[in-house]
């Protein structure tokens, strides 16, 4: 087992303290065991599939722990796979295949096996299946020991919950697959995540709870004693409990207290007399605490209620825990209690009350003003976007296109006979009719990054950024033949021979990749000759441009 004794005299005196804020290295002599989480989680890894959960806020210790638990992995004979989700480029967590595939190429590659991961995977089974698979059927079948994969920093997964909501249950799933299946007890999982996280999604519970979970604690009363003895620290009973009650017993708090005082740069008093300041040792810390509470007003308001009181506070149960998972108080059910006087001391300092009206009233306004461009650039009958909103997208769209060298697409649509139709039925027929089929394109948009817009009476636009002419073509037919499935009756008897006994639409494509031997006027009439194609043509289809050589541009 991994043990950290408090070492000689003679060792303290050759080891120079690092500076804090990175985890504590396996042979330094400023660890401070913490019992009993980690007797507790030595003895869970020597159980078949044993998954191991250690949660707290940020530099609460938790990387310190990890390698901790990486050693006596290594000590048992297990192979370790280590996933740092901060290496993870943005990109790996657009879906859940490329994720998943990226998780198995990281732990084949910890492993120093080939990945070969096409020979596992299938698209039509799905990256969830396809995984289990790999592992069942080639990771576990080349190794002998068992194998303990460490997951750092799943809060950036939590931040993802298109992501969180396969991988977590996945997780679940091979934990629970080593109670009846022999070759899942290879698999030991170590998850680390830092708690703040729950204050971004909103939520009063953790989104992960399966295996041994382990709450990292402050330091207690004798600990912070062990800690400045091993500092060299000549500090009275009295000055240790004063440090306690400043800093709470938070371990990256009480370790860069020791760093300065060793190094002589502070002495105690005028370390606890700027602690709560800007010229104070946690500055940082402190400022990012308070950047979060001026975010979150309904936070900000509750520590001016908790900090004003010496007593227990009652809070909303979420505000409650979303203020303990930041380490800002201590909850006894929904009672709350500020932390330590280091918070306390601060936040009286800023005026807390103040700023959180002052954000409130700034957030009505920035809302007011959202809602103000929404209107003007909102259509308002139909509620998508407008001819203004349509041109400026266009316009970004273009630029866009031409930096990537992508194509861009464009569909112009007119409802047939629309004007015969306003006629017969009514103008609140008409409007009606509008507001049917802009929802029913806006349902049928493939991306976030496509767009429609209502550009005229009963004309239409569609914005394509990087869809080609063939994709382009598929997607306005199936916008034709959308409206038509939405059957709005049109049977007028003054009109004789029309295509369609419901309402159609007309339709234009265009395509080009934008380049500077053109300009988004050439897409715009190119795709409106196309619609004049379509009408003349007996409506109710759809045209391509003949005007355009993509391939040329």
């Amino acid at each position: 087992m991994v043990t950290n004794s408090q070492p000689e005299n003679k060792n303290l005196n050759t080891y120079k303290p690092e500076f804090p804020g990175s985890p504590v290295s396996l042979d330094s002599p400023f660890y401070i065991e913490r019992k009993p989480w980690e007797d507790q989680a030595y003895a869970e890894l020597t159980k078949p599939g044993s998954l191991i959960r250690v949660r707290a806020p940020k530099k609460m210790g938790k990387s310190s722990l990890m390698l901790r638990l990486i050693a006596q992995s290594s000590a048992l004979g297990y192979q370790v796979a280590t996933i740092d989700f901060q290496q993870a480029d943005r990109e790996i967590f657009a879906n859940t295949n490329k994720f998943f595939r990226w998780l198995c190429r990281m732990v084949a590659r910890q492993l120093k096996i080939l990945p070969n991961l096409d020979d596992y995977w299938d698209e039509d089974l799905g990256s969830k299946l396809s995984s289990t698979i790999y592992f069942e059927s080639y990771l576990f079948e080349q190794i002998e020991t068992p194998l303990v994969v460490v997951l750092n920093e799943v809060n950036l997964v939590f931040e993802h919950p298109e992501i969180a909501q396969d991988f977590l249950p996945l997780l679940r799933f091979w934990h629970e697959q080593a109670r009846h299946n022999e070759i899942w007890q290879k698999l030991h999982l170590i998850v680390i995540h830092s708690t703040e996280v729950y204050v971004s999604l909103s939520i009063n519970k953790s989104p992960f709870n399966v295996g041994l979970s382990l709450k990292l604690p402050e330091f207690s009363w004798a600990e912070v004693q062990d800690l400045a003895q091993r500092y060299q620290l000549n500090l009275t009973d009295a000055q240790i409990e004063q440090l306690t009650e400043m800093l709470g017993g938070h371990p990256y708090l009480v370790h860069l207290a020791f760093y300065h005082l060793h190094n002589q740069t502070f002495i105690l008093e005028k370390l606890l007399e700027t602690a709560p300041t800007q010229t104070g040792i946690y500055r940082q810390h402190l400022q990012n605490m308070w950047v979060t509470l001026q975010e979150q007003l309904e936070l900000g308001a509750a520590v001016q209620k908790v900090i004003a009181s010496q007593d227990w506070v009652q809070l909303e149960p979420i505000v409650a825990y979303q203020l303990e998972s930041m380490g800002l108080v201590k909850l006894d059910g929904n009672l709350a209690k500020i932390d330590c006087d280091l918070y306390r001391l601060y936040f009286q300092g800023q005026n807390l009350a103040a700023a959180t009206d002052r954000s409130l009233r700034l957030q009505k306004l920035e809302q007011e003003n959202n809602d103000l461009k929404v209107i003007a650039n909102l259509d308002p009958l139909t509620k998508i976007a407008n001819r203004r909103q349509f041109d400026r997208c266009l316009e970004i769209k273009w630029n866009q296109m031409a930096e990537e060298a992508a194509p861009l697409s464009l569909i112009l649509g007119d409802i047939d006979y629309f004007k015969y139709y306003n006629d017969t039925y009514g103008h609140q027929a008409g409007d009606d009719c509008l507001r049917q089929i802009a929802q029913k394109i806006s349902n049928l948009l493939e991306d976030s990054q496509q767009m429609v817009a209502r550009i005229g009476g009963e004309e239409f636009a569609v914005i394509l950024p990087r869809t080609d002419v063939n994709n382009a073509m598929r997607i306005a037919e199936k916008i034709r033949v959308g409206i038509l499935d939405i059957a709005i009756p049109f049977m007028p008897n003054q009109i004789g021979g029309l295509p369609s006994n419901v309402i159609s639409l007309s339709l234009g494509v265009a395509s080009m990749i934008p380049s500077s031997q053109n300009d988004l006027t050439s897409l715009f009439v190119a795709a409106d000759a196309a619609l004049y194609e379509s009408k003349k043509n007996g409506r109710n289809c759809t045209t391509l441009s003949s005007g355009l050589d993509l391939e040329k541009d």
